[in-house]
């Protein structure tokens, strides 16, 4: 597949289906997949995992080392990071390491997202924290790369959206934003 986009980071709140759709866009795609969860310092773990809301102190090497994974897809067709990617700025730390990773965000309201989180098994995300994800969250359509899908599809269905959006931009330009298209 030739295409301006050699990087995605599947994005939202906790429980949108991240991990889920990440793992099937891999595997579609036969990219490289990186959990972002797995790079968190352990103290920021610990501090989720208690309910306590990260800074973005926190955050800061976590976006860096996740940034890393982004701007060196050599020796891979391409990378899939799951990351939450709430704020704006996170989402341009992101890029500025690779001017050609795209943006898949997850859409998925309050109540969906918690029923998720709190049935979700062996996972250290606190249900409590939900809310401050929602307060977190910064929109990301309209700015340039991103597509935004109803978290609430098929696993499968999403990530078909995905490589369909993909293949439409290796002709598109270097600021292209796409809405949901299914």
């Amino acid at each position: 597949m030739t295409c301006d986009i050699d990087a995605i980071v599947v994005m939202g709140v906790s429980g949108c289906g991240k991990s889920s759709v990440g793992e099937a866009c891999a595997k579609a795609l036969g990219w490289v997949l990186h959990e972002g969860d797995a790079h968190h310092a352990p103290e920021s773990i610990a501090k989720m995992r208690a309910g306590v809301p990260l800074t973005d102190a926190d955050r800061a090497g976590w976006l860096d080392r996740l940034a890393a994974l982004l701007a060196a897809p050599a020796g891979t067709a391409g990378v899939v990071l799951t990351c939450s990617a709430l704020r704006r700025k996170y989402r341009d730390r992101l890029r500025a390491g690779n001017p050609r990773v795209g943006f898949v965000f997850l859409a998925l309201d309050y109540e969906q997202a918690l029923q998720r989180v709190q049935t979700r098994a062996g996972h250290f995300f606190s249900p409590a924290l939900v809310a401050d994800q929602f307060a977190t969250l910064e929109s990301p359509e309209g700015e340039p790369r991103v597509l935004t899908l109803d978290a609430t599809r098929p696993v499968d269905e999403l990530a078909r959206s995905v490589v369909q959006w993909l293949r439409g931009n290796a002709a598109a330009s270097p600021s292209s934003s796409s809405g949901d298209s299914a």
